[in-house]
């Protein structure tokens, strides 16, 4: 088989020092791209049922040149947003409420004298904080007086009636000025950057990162640059070298604690919350920094970084001797380096988790009463209805047929008079959970109207359009909460949503551990299965059919041959990167359809990347001209054709183009209207046919297609291949390059490691269970 000399993929960050680190980020609005690919390379054989298409025909396919695209994403999907003339989108809500959150916790971390005690109630100045930042999130009181008021209004006592769906606009585009800076000073910026030979759009983005006097702030220390996103340290030097002249050196103390900023935060889009020092210095000196340390101390002096102390698991050692019986043993540490926003999410998450598991769970059922209700649920349901009877975290796992489990433990909640709600990844999670194991008597609404369960997304949860809404402290009303997808969670996220709950209310986190972990920093469903400082209840029900098998084997580094009698698994063997776009097109537009009954609009490609000649560009271009063709009036796009919406970083909304006008570009994702405006358009807006693993994650299709070109062997790894090919319901087709890279890739190449304080963290303040 031939390698592609393209590969499939964009730059990814990586661990900070690698070269890729360099590369800038696609304007996408998102950092998904770089958490796609993981490492690893190999060789693989064929596997499933037979090979060539769905039907085994030959027959041509259509592969051309069509619109163009940008934008990227992955995530969850919001709805409706709230009434008024002045109301926000979600996606701007929810990036409001992570503002606040993030105020919310360096305050209380600065303010808080001692640990909270286990299980009990936060009071004083903690508790006034939190009054506060519920006040801020509620739309009460604004953030400049809310923190001296200690009594806020309720944010809503009841939960919301239900809404019907209203066009959500996106917001402005993130190059727009921070709200009331002064065109003067997007101006004085946009002078200094012309002076200096940079580009002058830059000034806008420049102002929303500096603040007033960001003109005065870059000639101070030209690095500063490097915070505007996108802006790679050699774009910054030269910046430098052209306003300082031969006062710009390698040594520059200003430089050094810029780049220790950027590697961190480099890292971060790598999943890490902390780096290694060692990890951090070395790639300082790859940088050109000739005193890597200095630079790391400068860093911490002046609050841009913090330091931390992490216990290692010592080796067993030899008995001591009896003169040194009095010396103190020596534990090992390692020294971590992190940005103070990552940190204080953990440490906030670590402390809400422990609330929960110290704390007395809500009972309104006795313990006969939540007995009956396991003994009369399936094995695994019941194990996890016992489970959750008796703690405030229990961890869930299992592929998707476990979510079963999950429902059978809302039904048992409610009927014992508890107010229990799933919380999903995405919005098709959301919607596929709800139908399928909504409440026997279908009484339920999703907000935006359709039959649904108690389910939301958790972006929705977090602003507010979605879920049972807040009781008068603030708190989500509820007294159970599901989440699904839990290894989609990063650690601000999970910080919010677990500082959200009250007290004595029973949180699950339920998700597969063999899927890709979230786009944003942190692992922290991983961190807290490997802690066992809770329950947790592995599911013992099988995925099941051909793909069920396939993928169960997979998550245990097998692959597998699997009877497929109903053509539920296809191998469509490929020589080069033009077979494999033509082979795709012909499997979508035409193969799967005749053979399998799956219709082109419900089949979705699955590719390790964005870039070369197998990435989403490249399939989306051809899959367009085959399925819409059209003249991209718009933006590139036409009606008709699949998107995927990106309106926050790491969030991904699937949709169809409905029309465009002045007013912008007209979405339908999930039956909820969204409008992009037209400046936003290629930011966040991309074709849809084709997607990465990541942008695919908490989704399923009755059909997927899997391309794996020549190119794309060192991307592969088993949570990847797990991940993509679990996205497929009813059929499965690989249109397969790699040759040997596969089932190596599956036995021998795991997830890539991130960089973590959680796990050490709630070691600290939990015991660890059996």
């Amino acid at each position: 088989m031939s390698t592609e000399p393209e590969t499939t993929q964009d730059a990814e960050p990586g661990t900070p020092g690698a070269d890729t680190a360099a590369d800038a980020p696609e304007p996408t609005g998102e950092d998904v791209n770089r958490a796609d690919p993981g490492p690893g390379d190999g060789d693989g054989d064929d596997h499933g049922n037979g090979s060539g298409d769905a039907d085994g025909s030959g027959d041509e396919g259509g592969s051309a040149d069509g619109g163009t695209e940008a934008g990227d994403g992955t995530g969850a999907e919001g709805t409706a947003p709230a009434e008024g003339a002045a109301q926000v989108s979600e996606a701007a809500a929810e990036l409001a409420a992570q503002r606040v959150e993030r105020e919310r916790i360096e305050r209380r971390k600065a303010e808080k004298q001692a640990p909270i005690e286990a299980g009990g109630k936060l009071s004083g100045t903690a508790a006034d904080l939190l009054a506060a930042v519920r006040a801020v999130e509620s739309g009460e009181k604004p953030v400049a007086t809310a923190f001296r008021e200690p009594d806020p209004a309720p944010r809503r006592a009841a939960p919301e009636p239900a809404r019907q769906p209203r066009p959500i606009v996106a917001p402005a585009a993130p190059t727009a000025p921070a709200p009331g800076a002064a065109p003067e000073a997007v101006a004085a910026v946009r002078a200094v950057l012309a002076g200096a030979g940079a580009p002058e759009t830059l000034a806008a983005q420049v102002v929303a990162v500096l603040g007033e006097g960001a003109d005065d702030r870059l000639r101070e220390d030209p690095w500063q640059l490097l915070r505007v996103p996108g802006v790679r340290p050699e774009q910054a030097d030269g910046f430098a070298r052209t306003l300082l002249g031969a006062e710009c050196r390698p040594d520059d103390e200003r430089r050094g604690t810029a780049l220790t900023v950027w590697l961190l935060e480099q890292a971060a889009v790598a999943g890490h919350t902390a780096l290694d020092a060692p990890a951090l210095t070395a790639a300082l000196s790859q940088r050109s920094v000739p005193d890597p340390d200095a630079a790391v101390q400068s860093a911490l002096a002046e609050g841009e970084a913090l330091a931390f102390q992490d216990a290692l698991d010592a080796a067993p050692q030899a008995p001591a001797a009896p003169d040194d019986a009095e010396e103190p043993q020596e534990h090992p540490v390692r020294v971590l380096i992190g940005l103070e926003r990552y940190a204080l999410a953990e440490e906030s998450l670590a402390d809400g988790l422990a609330r929960l598991m110290n704390s007395v769970p809500k009972q309104d059922g006795s313990a006969a009463e939540w007995e009956r209700a396991a003994a009369s649920a399936p094995r695994s349901a019941g194990e996890l209805i016992r489970a959750v009877a008796a703690h405030g975290l229990v961890l869930h796992t299992g592929g998707e047929a476990s979510r079963s489990e999950a429902a059978a433990l809302l039904h048992a909640a409610r009927a014992l008079g508890l107010r229990g709600w799933a919380a999903a990844h995405t919005s098709g999670g959301r919607d596929g959970f709800a139908a399928g194991h909504g409440p026997a008597d279908g009484t339920a609404e999703h907000p935006t109207g359709g039959a649904a369960a108690e389910a939301a997304t958790v972006a929705g949860l977090l602003s507010g359009s979605e879920g049972p809404g807040r009781d008068a402290e603030g708190a989500l009303d509820l007294d159970v909460l599901v989440v699904l997808d839990a290894p989609q969670l990063d650690v601000e996220t999970a910080a919010m949503l677990v500082e959200s709950l009250p007290d004595g209310a029973r949180l699950v986190l339920s998700g597969d551990p063999g899927v890709l972990w979230s786009a944003g920093p942190g692992r922290v469903f991983a961190d807290l299965l490997a802690a066992r400082a809770c329950p947790q209840v592995a599911s013992r029900t099988p995925d099941p059919g051909p793909i069920g098998e396939l993928v169960s084997g997979i998550g245990i580094g097998e692959l597998n041959q699997v009877e497929a009698p109903g053509k539920e698994v296809v191998i469509v063997p490929v020589r080069d990167a033009g077979e494999a776009v033509h082979r795709t097109v012909q499997l979508v537009a035409d193969s799967v359809p005749r053979a399998i009954g799956v219709p082109a609009e419900q089949t979705q490609v699955i590719t390790p990347g964005h870039g070369g000649a197998v990435g989403t560009r490249a399939l989306n271009t051809a899959l367009k001209e085959r399925l819409n063709p059209g003249p991209g009036r718009f933006g590139g796009f036409d009606p008709g054709d699949r998107i995927v919406h990106s309106p926050a970083p790491g969030r991904a909304l699937p949709g169809r183009v409905v029309r465009a006008d002045a007013e912008g570009l007209h979405l339908d994702c999930s039956g909820t209207p969204v409008v992009v405006p037209k400046e936003r358009v290629e930011q966040t807006v991309r074709h849809g046919w084709a997607l990465t693993a990541h942008q695919a994650v908490g989704l399923r299709w009755p059909a997927a297609v899997v391309v794996l070109p020549g190119d794309a062997a060192a991307a592969l790894t088993r949570p990847w291949v797990y991940t993509a090919f679990g996205r497929a319901e009813r059929h499965l087709s690989v249109v397969h390059g790699v040759e040997q890279a596969l089932p190596h890739a599956v036995a021998e190449i795991p997830q890539k490691p991130r960089t973590t304080r959680l796990q050490s963290l709630l070691k600290a303040q939990t015991p660890t269970t059996g």
